[in-house]
């Protein structure tokens, strides 16, 4: 598996979830994050990772609350948001990078 910093330097979009399996918020946006992949296949990559294992990830992009969405592209940070966020809006911000 590619590091994650070689991951998000990806022309493709890379969509990471930062969360916790005992954040409540983060469990909610398990099928959402599922139907983004599906609905966007080949057009976005989505990952997930853990604050609770990937400290080091977590504190270098000032992840303070979870679940935070952040959406890179070739290394850059095109979009982030905290908290429960619906379908519509993360394929929404990832088509405004295609435009």
């Amino acid at each position: 598996m590619a590091s994650f910093g070689d991951l998000i330097k990806s022309e493709t979009p890379v969509l990471v979830d930062f969360y916790a399996d005992w954040c409540g918020p983060c469990k909610m946006m398990a099928p959402y994050l599922e139907e983004v992949a599906q609905k966007m296949k080949g057009k976005v990559k989505v990952i997930k990772v853990d604050v609770d294992k990937n400290q080091q990830a977590s504190a270098k992009y000032k992840v303070q609350s979870i679940p935070t969405l952040i959406l890179f592209q070739n290394g850059q940070i095109k979009w982030r948001q905290a908290g429960v966020v619906d379908p519509n809006t993360i394929m929404s911000q990832i088509n405004n990078l295609n435009n």
